[in-house]
């Protein structure tokens, strides 16, 4: 049996049971194989390299899950359908790209992303893409901290603005607490190179209202 890292069980935990998912950038596909021995219907590992395809294939074998098939496309590009689809460990400008190439959306789709950098921009890119994040969970590795986002699309174009493209729907303390500390971190950076004039004043500002949100969900 699979025992998946903090980062990838939040990711599982999000996904339904029952249903065909696809794991794209499987790498060893230990989250696919998790997912095919705990209630998925039909799990797609797929990978944009061989590589990580053949050793995802190894541990196919290994574990003996007959419903995971291996697939080696490019993103979305050659999975013809997925109920639940999972991206974990990628850049969010790279997530956004992918999910943009899904020929087979509709309302009842979801997708569990989990992006290692610029995660702000994966926001703004799904709300005025017609995507709507309804939960975000955070995992705690060590001292690194990552957000989860289960995403429904709705077709529904929107802009959002730069307090939610930094926070989303996140509710946890420690999450809020360091997104603010890489913001105020990121001004101090400008401050000393004396660039940016505006930017390290906005960064702050943001910060401070973000750290409320903080202390505002500590309280509750």
């Amino acid at each position: 049996m699979i025992v998946l890292s903090p980062r990838l069980q939040t990711a599982a935990d999000l996904c339904r049971r029952g249903v065909t998912v696809c794991d794209v950038g499987t790498d060893h596909a230990y989250l696919a194989c998790y997912l095919a021995q705990n209630g998925a219907k039909q799990v797609i590992a797929s990978d944009v390299r061989e590589g990580p395809l053949e050793a995802a294939r190894r541990t196919i074998a290994q574990q003996g899950v007959s419903n995971v098939a291996s697939v080696l496309s490019d993103g979305l590009e050659k999975i013809e359908y997925a109920d639940d689809v999972v991206i974990c460990g990628m850049g969010g400008e790279l997530i956004a790209k992918i999910i943009s190439g899904c020929r087979f959306l509709s309302e009842d789709t979801r997708f569990i992303l989990q992006p290692m950098t610029k995660a702000e921009i994966l926001r703004r890119e799904l709300y005025s893409g017609g995507f709507e994040i309804i939960e975000e969970r955070t995992a705690r590795e060590g001292s690194r901290l990552y957000t989860v986002m289960l995403v429904k699309y709705t077709g529904i174009c929107q802009k959002v603005d730069k307090l939610f493209c930094r926070c989303g729907k996140i509710t946890d303390p420690a999450m809020l607490r360091h997104i603010a500390e890489k913001l105020l971190k990121n001004a101090a950076g400008m401050e000393r190179s004396g660039g940016c004039e505006n930017q390290p004043q906005e960064y702050r500002r943001l910060a401070e209202r973000i750290i409320a949100a903080a202390e505002k969900f500590e309280q509750n």
